[in-house]
């Protein structure tokens, strides 16, 4: 499944940053189109939209036993968590929950505007764009700071996460008051040097100079393909992308991620392995059973020419066989199981309790008793009696036949 993915504009739904993804580890394209321009998000595309992080606020609650991500009363509680925290009113604000969080326990929770989410949600439905997640572009994260310097030259800023980031995370505007807050989180850290400088071209030079240090490039495209990967899905509650479709996305989400992502390589070639394996084990199980079956041919041959020497060339060996077996006992005298005599034996032999019968026909292998008759349950019984000699009775209306099992 490949991704398009789209960068939500802080204000009204108008032109939107854009990429697209194969695999969901290198990007194919990337661009800024209108909503009505955008790339198709067709069968087997996934469209993943990305809150800049100046609309996303975060706050740390403790969740109180019982209420979990799937409790109905999960919006409710944060409001109560958080009302003497939130400068708007509740219902104006979006809330979605740590994909880690557990009842009980304590939790990050994103804040954002209600109606300008679902503003570009309705805005990308029309355009046959349907969003099946919403990541943010940054949000709080365990280990070390990380600082990415993104935006304009006029108003570049400052995202930074980690464990000695204050609230977790942060989008501040780059200036003397950042350098010095990321200055105070290197000393907390203990660190001898600042995290690691991100930033987009537009910025990278003023980056250098306000932090007087190199900085590694990235592109915003390369940024939003990042973003992707979160784990983090801010549809929740009210604004739940749900449906079968969004499911069949997400499950073509974790296959892509099996197939390309680095994180399953091992995994993939462990398959690959076990794959193998069993190809061999297969392919070795194959020619073993060749073997073997050419072993009994072999033997069946040769049991052939051994017993009669006049046969040279074995070309179906049990019909080879029956045949010689017949001219031998057609010159010896001998009767076989499709003469009249032994098939007479076996009907008497049968025929327990049954009437006399007023005639009897007898022509290549079938004897034909006529005005006989046999219950359902004694032909049974004599079935069984004349199976081990290799014959099966058989009743009508007028007459039981008796006939080889062989013969169809």
């Amino acid at each position: 499944m490949s991704l398009l993915l789209l960068t939500l504009p802080p204000g009204a739904p108008g032109n939107y940053g854009h990429a697209t993804s194969n695999d969901g580890q290198t990007l194919s394209a990337h661009g800024s189109a209108a909503v009505a321009l955008l790339p198709p998000a067709g069968r087997g595309v996934e469209v993943v939209a990305m809150v800049p992080a100046t609309q996303l606020s975060w706050h740390r609650v403790s969740l109180p036993k019982g209420v979990g991500p799937g409790s109905p009363r999960l919006r409710a509680t944060l409001v109560g968590l958080l009302e003497d925290q939130l400068l708007d009113d509740a219902e104006q604000l979006h809330f979605a929950i740590d994909p880690d969080a557990s009842a009980g326990a304590t939790a990050w929770v994103a804040v954002c505007d209600k109606a300008w989410l679902v503003a570009h949600l309705q805005a990308l439905d029309a355009a046959q764009r349907p969003v099946a997640r919403i990541v943010p572009e940054l949000h709080p994260r365990a280990g070390d700071a990380q600082l990415t310097v993104t935006g304009e030259p006029e108003r570049p800023l400052a995202l930074m996460s980690g464990n000695a980031v204050p609230g977790g995370a942060q989008a501040l505007p780059l200036g003397p008051g950042t350098v010095a807050l990321l200055q105070g989180i290197a000393t907390a850290a203990d660190g001898a040097t600042a995290p690691d400088v991100l930033a987009e071209p537009a910025v990278a030079e003023l980056a250098e100079q306000a932090l007087g240090r190199q900085v590694t490039i990235v592109a915003p495209a390369q940024r939003l393909l990042a973003a992707s990967r979160s784990r983090w899905d801010l549809a929740q509650l009210d604004l739940a992308r749900t449906g079968r479709a969004r499911a069949a996305k997400r499950a073509g989400a974790v296959w892509r991620d099996f197939l390309y992502a680095p994180l399953w390589r091992p995994a993939r070639w462990g398959l690959a392995l076990l794959l193998l394996a069993h190809l061999a084990g297969l392919n070795l199980w194959a020619w073993r059973t060749q073997q073997e079956l050419q072993t009994r041919r072999t033997q069946i041959s040769q049991t052939l020419t051994d017993t009669f020497p006049n046969v040279k060339v074995v070309v179906d060996a049990p019909v080879q066989m029956g045949r010689e077996v017949a001219a031998l006992r057609q010159a010896t005298g001998a009767a076989s199981a499709r003469d009249l005599e032994p098939m007479l034996v076996a009907f008497g032999q049968s025929a327990h309790g049954a009437t006399a019968p007023t005639a009897i026909e007898f022509s290549a292998g079938e004897l034909r008793a006529k005005g006989v008759q046999v219950a359902a349950s004694d032909l049974a019984q004599a079935n069984e009696r004349l199976r081990p000699l290799g014959y099966q009775l058989q009743s009508d209306a007028e007459s039981v036949v008796l006939r080889p099992e062989t013969t169809p």
